[in-house]
């Protein structure tokens, strides 16, 4: 058996011989409830151990005392001894270590996710959506930083789950790092056994950005939900396309991390907004933003300022301190009218705090979910069956309500509400009501190639930012489409909307070609010295990155909307082609078991090698979900494909569907499984 000392010398980059002082916590900073863990007392041994394997021997007997302390009070082991003492954010990209620019942008994407004015619970390393995090605790930070201090360019540093695996040799066209969270074997792929490997130190919920280190803040979704009220506007209530919301009312719930972006979007898109947040220092963090306008708990008073604001034109951001259920009850008893209504908690993971039932506090929730959990699941379904009746109501009264992409519907249909499915027996045909990719982003944006491109200037210059949406802005044409039309006014008005938050990063939905023109644009500007480098990326949540039968893909209707090989792909695609950061994440934004998400970073330095890159990699990217998407018979994908086979320099060919005649189909499985149709 080998000992811990042959073991030691054996590593030159581990966690330091000493053990650092336990820091102190900032009061204020909101922190994570106590997760669920139904561990043997076999599986608590194993935690300890595993966590242990970070740590040199002679400090075992203490830390494991207070590894086993830290599972027992909150359901997960953080390691806040290591957490460094301080403000962690993300610093100019000169202030770090390294011996490439990957590696040093890396950290500051990091540092970002985990930023007091970013992160949601920055203390449990949780970036947003209730447990999307960095990594799992603090020893897998220090060591994960140390790594990327150490990497060259031509390493590859492996993380499976938040672990890093190592550096392994490649080459300079390899990406830097490749990243995997909760891939779990089908048979085990479920939420009770994702919860029990969380606990147990082997498995991590990335979300979509935070385990992939591309979080900018909320400034993501602010864009994606501007263009989903936009659209749902021009498609159900009959906005035209150059119009607004103007005089419109939309009611949502939530005012965390993704969901913090709702009346920010519904602001600019010019409605009325009244957001229902329970947790009031998430209400508190829009207020300081100047997200939403005000924050009122007298439902009387609400209802007089709507008035107001719609009577006068005017957009305003209202935030409810309160329940969602109890806006709505309000709203059904007093008549009036929602225009478009959603709702973005965090329902992926309802018994986990992502969901507050009805007649509990915050502090009350928070207090069962340690206490009761039990009884907390019961509420929640209770809740979420009387949520949906009251959306039942409403849409009865002309309401259109689209689901958030949250899992909200999965959630009630979890409760045991089976009305909500479309077959009225199970979730495999999908929901009465539709995802806002089903009926607006899929079939307006998606099927186009257009999502939600990123980059964040890594001087941390705003002049820097300032150049870049100038730069984008020049590579769109207003007139070619209203989406592209749609998407120049974005940026054009991004600094007056005062949308960053943390580093200086921006967000701009664009297409396959778009995309590559404005990357390109922004690495020649990097080679001639007028901005320093930039990472660019995307929300997982996007044409191609991410297969997600109550989200992503909802829009496919060819039955393949339960297979996930488009991610896989997606990922797999963008390794191949020299993407800087490459990852693969299960569950996303609607839960573990129900998506799986793949995702990039790239750093443009200026060089030559990153143009070539990205003449292959960014297409790739966007096209391979056209192309499934197409294939689907989506028509719109269909016609944009046709549209990139007839480009002279593609450097390929996509295959594309013959449309059978539905018609025609079905007279003759009629004929030869049924009756003849009279």
């Amino acid at each position: 058996m080998l000992d811990n000392q042959t073991i030691q010398e054996a590593m030159q980059i581990r966690l330091d011989d000493d053990l650092p002082e336990y820091p102190s916590f900032v009061e204020g900073i909101r922190r994570a409830p106590k997760r669920e863990s139904h561990l043997s007392q076999h599986d608590v041994e194993l935690a300890v151990q595993n966590a242990l394997r970070y740590i040199p021997e002679k400090y075992h007997g203490q830390m494991a005392k207070e590894f086993l302390d830290e599972l027992m009070e909150h359901g997960r082991i953080y390691g806040y001894r290591f957490r460094p003492q301080g403000r962690i954010w993300g610093k100019p990209i000169d202030s770090y270590k390294g011996n490439c620019i990957e590696g040093k942008a890396f950290q500051v994407m990091i540092d970002n996710n985990l930023d007091f004015e970013v992160a949601l619970y920055p203390y449990e390393l949780v970036t947003y959506g209730e447990t999307g995090q960095v990594c799992q605790n603090w020893m897998q930070y220090r060591l994960i930083k140390k790594y990327l201090e150490a990497l060259t360019d031509e390493q590859t540093l492996v993380l499976e789950s938040g672990h890093p695996v190592g550096l392994f040799r490649s080459s300079k066209t390899a990406p830097r790092v490749i990243i995997t969270n909760g891939l779990m074997v089908g048979m085990f792929d479920d939420q009770e056994n994702f919860n029990r490997a969380a606990a147990m130190g082997f498995a991590n919920y990335g979300q979509m950005t935070a385990g992939g280190w591309m979080y900018i803040g909320p400034q993501g979704i602010v864009h994606g939900t501007f263009n989903t009220l936009l659209n749902a506007g021009r498609l159900k209530l009959g906005i035209p396309k150059d119009g607004d919301l103007k005089g419109r009312l939309f009611v949502s719930s939530g005012l965390g991390g993704m969901s913090g972006a709702q009346g920010k979007a519904a602001k600019i898109a010019g409605a009325v907004s009244v957001i229902a947040e329970v947790d009031f220092s998430r209400i508190q963090t829009r207020l300081d933003q100047g997200w939403v306008d005000c924050v009122e708990s007298d439902l009387d008073r609400i209802a007089e300022m709507v008035m107001e604001k719609q009577q006068a034109g005017e957009a305003c951001a209202i935030a409810y301190h309160g329940n969602i259920i109890d806006l709505l009850e309000y709203i059904l008893e007093k008549n009036i009218h929602v225009d478009l209504l959603s709702d973005q908690t965090s329902c992926h993971v309802p018994y986990d705090g992502g969901y507050c039932p009805q007649g509990l506090t915050f502090e009350q929730r928070t207090q069962m979910l340690a206490d009761d959990p039990e009884t907390f699941a019961r509420l929640v379904d209770q809740s979420l069956r009387h949520h949906f009746e009251l959306i039942c109501q409403l849409h009865d009264r002309g309401t259109y309500f689209f689901d958030y992409g949250n899992s909200f519907m999965k959630a009630v249909y979890d409760a045991g509400v089976r009305k909500i499915c479309k077959n009225g027996v199970d979730e495999k045909d999908g929901f009465i009501f539709p995802s806002y990719v089903e009926d607006i982003l899929g079939p307006q944006l998606f099927d186009y190639g257009y999502g939600p491109f990123r980059w964040v200037c890594l001087s941390g210059k705003p002049e820097d930012l300032d150049a870049t949406d100038r730069a984008a802005m020049e590579c769109i044409d207003p007139n070619r489409r209203y989406q592209d039309r749609d998407n120049y006014v974005w940026v054009r008005d991004a600094k007056k909307n005062q949308l960053v938050v943390g580093t200086q990063a921006r967000i701009l939905y664009q297409d396959a070609m778009g995309r590559l023109k404005i990357a390109r644009k922004f690495n020649e500007m990097v080679r001639e010295g007028k901005i320093g480098p930039v990472m660019l990326g995307r929300d997982h949540h996007d044409t191609g990155g991410t297969d997600s039968p109550f989200r992503e893909t909802s829009n496919i209707y060819d039955g393949s909307n339960i297979m996930a090989d488009m991610a896989v792909q997606c990922f797999a695609g963008n390794a191949a082609r020299g993407m800087s950061l490459v990852a693969l994440h299960n569950g996303g934004g609607v839960g573990i078991g129900k998506s799986i998400n793949g995702g990039f970073g790239m750093v443009l330095d200026g060089s030559e090698r990153v143009d070539r890159i990205l003449s292959t990699a960014m297409p790739w990217d966007v096209m391979v979900g056209v192309s499934r998407r197409s294939w689907a018979r989506n028509e719109n994908s269909v016609s944009t494909c046709i549209e990139y086979n007839h480009m002279p320099d593609n450097g390929g060919q996509i295959t594309i569907p013959y449309v059978a005649d539905a018609d025609m189909v079905h007279a003759i499985v009629q004929k030869t499984m049924g009756q003849p149709d009279k």
